[in-house]
């Protein structure tokens, strides 16, 4: 199959890669808004913590099942277009949830949400394909991996000025506009090439399905969602708990927890050029945050020590999803259904945000916070496992 793609002699355009991933840092700020609000969510409406997961939890329903088949749609409607039908729909669900009189009406706005999420973030890499040059794509690339920390980090910041969770889902829904305007003025619409037909689309998703690489990636991404997410969607209840600070500075000391990632992701980057083996960082990287995690939720250490762990856990963290984002069109059967292994890798990273927040919610309720410890120390293991399934795995074709 063919797509419009930069040519080798094309020059980037950087404004539409500023847009772009400009879009991705507003779909990040759907899942950090959940977060810095969920004390005030739970003060409204009187949840336990159990209960009150699943307002980060539902966000990724969708996005359990619809990796794949998102992935498939990019290739056949355009990137461009279901990046816009994803900012659409985040704005319109910002605004309905912003709006909800009960706590169900809100977990209904979140799946929307969570919807245009998926678009988003699985059209974001196929549109930097086709707008930066072959030569500067990796540095495109580099660039959107660092639109989930950025986004959280700004929406826990939001703590800081924003009291009211209504006029953070007002505000988020805003900027989603703004991406829509400025995605329509200055993305451009990729022309050339034909478009596959929808049976060997459903071929293609097959194809990533049967293939071992892709699923291991898939499942990789999956406990780290489940790791980074069982902490960070009640990192500002922890801080408040453990450390008695107010909701501003928890949302400060969250948006620094978060940022923090990007080095991660930056730091990914410049090892992998190096030559340093992914199976090798993924490794070290899970065995950072299940041991982190462990320090972190026993509540040994003082406060000032446990948010240093904190810390560590998100910035080592951020090299896996890096790697495993940049080994996709390695593991991919053809460079060609890339987009379809990233829509796995979505799948897989959804499925961990499901499973991370309701999980550690419950397991928090009934038995105390020392009790995730072993949750998240649990998923790094397995991490680990997969991690070595992937060893001396390579492209099948090119």
């Amino acid at each position: 199959m063919t797509a419009a793609v930069a040519t080798p002699g094309a020059r980037t355009d950087w404004l539409a890669v500023t847009v772009v991933v400009a879009s991705g840092i507003v779909a990040a700020l759907q899942v950090g808004k959940a977060a810095i609000a969920m004390p005030l969510v739970q003060a409204e409406f009187g949840l336990d913590l159990g209960t009150l997961g699943w307002l980060a939890s539902i966000f990724a329903v969708l996005g359990m099942v619809g990796g794949i088949p998102v992935g498939t749609l990019a290739i056949g409607l355009g990137a461009r277009r279901v990046l816009l039908l994803g900012l659409l729909a985040v704005a319109v669900g910002a605004f309905l949830g912003a709006a909800a009189p009960r706590f169900p009406m809100l977990l209904a706005s979140r799946v929307l949400e969570g919807f245009g999420f998926l678009l988003i973030t699985i059209a974001g890499p196929a549109m930097l394909q086709r707008v930066a040059s072959p030569a500067q794509r990796d540095i495109a690339m580099a660039l959107w991996s660092c639109f989930m920390p950025t986004g959280i980090a700004l929406a826990m910041l939001a703590g800081l000025w924003l009291t009211d969770w209504r006029m953070i889902w007002r505000v988020t829904g805003a900027l989603a506009v703004v991406a829509i305007v400025l995605t329509v003025l200055t993305v451009p619409n990729p022309s050339g090439g034909t478009r596959p037909s929808w049976s060997a689309l459903a071929g293609d998703a097959g194809a990533v399905l049967s293939a071992r690489g892709p699923l291991l990636l898939g499942l990789t991404f999956a406990l780290y969602a489940l790791m980074f997410f069982a902490l960070f969607s009640f990192l500002p209840v922890l801080l408040m708990q453990r450390m008695q600070v107010s909701l501003a500075t928890a949302g400060l000391l969250g948006a620094l927890a978060s940022a923090v990632n990007i080095i991660g992701n930056l730091t990914a980057g410049m090892l992998l050029a190096r030559g340093v083996s992914r199976v090798s960082l993924i490794i070290a990287a899970s065995l950072v945050m299940g041991l982190s995690a462990i320090g972190i939720f026993l509540g040994l250490l003082p406060d000032t020590a446990t948010f240093l762990l904190c810390a560590l856990f998100s910035m080592v963290g951020g090299i896996i999803p890096a790697t495993l984002l940049s080994s996709a069109p390695v593991l991919a059967p053809t460079a060609a259904l890339t987009p379809v292994v990233v829509g796995l890798l979505m799948q897989g990273s959804n499925l961990g945000q499901v499973v991370g927040p309701v999980a550690i919610g419950g397991v928090i309720e009934a038995l105390g916070w020392p009790s995730a410890a072993g949750l998240v120390s649990g998923a790094a293991v397995l991490a680990i496992v997969t991690a070595l399934g992937l060893r001396g795995m390579r492209r099948r074709a090119a």
